[in-house]
């Protein structure tokens, strides 16, 4: 299940560089439905209870033109919850990340 994410009242900050999103063989995935490349943007989420450190998967053939300490909002952000192998945890995908002042959420 995937949910939609209300990132009202949310800033979100980009705190590493843009990486290949990869298998555990070091190849780069690519989404499953569209076989677009997969990239990983890690932002700091915040609000006024605090910060969080996420990571955000993007989809598309070329990396996104994002900068480490960028404002960005995250379009279409939606969290998707899994669990493996007695593991469990929260992945997000957004459609894109928009310089702040040019957010269309």
């Amino acid at each position: 299940m995937n949910l939609n994410v209300d990132i009202t009242g949310k800033s979100f900050t980009v705190t590493k560089a843009v990486e290949e999103k990869k298998d555990q063989n070091g190849r780069q995935k690519a989404d499953k439905n569209t076989n677009e490349l997969l990239w990983t943007v890690q932002v700091m989420a915040l609000d006024e209870t605090g910060g969080e450190v996420i990571n955000v998967t993007l989809a598309g053939n070329a990396a996104p033109k994002v900068n480490v300490g960028a404002v960005v909002m995250p379009v279409e952000l939606i969290a998707m919850p899994w669990a493996t192998n007695g593991r469990n945890g929260v992945a997000y995908k957004a459609k894109s990340l928009n310089a702040a002042g040019n957010a269309k959420a």
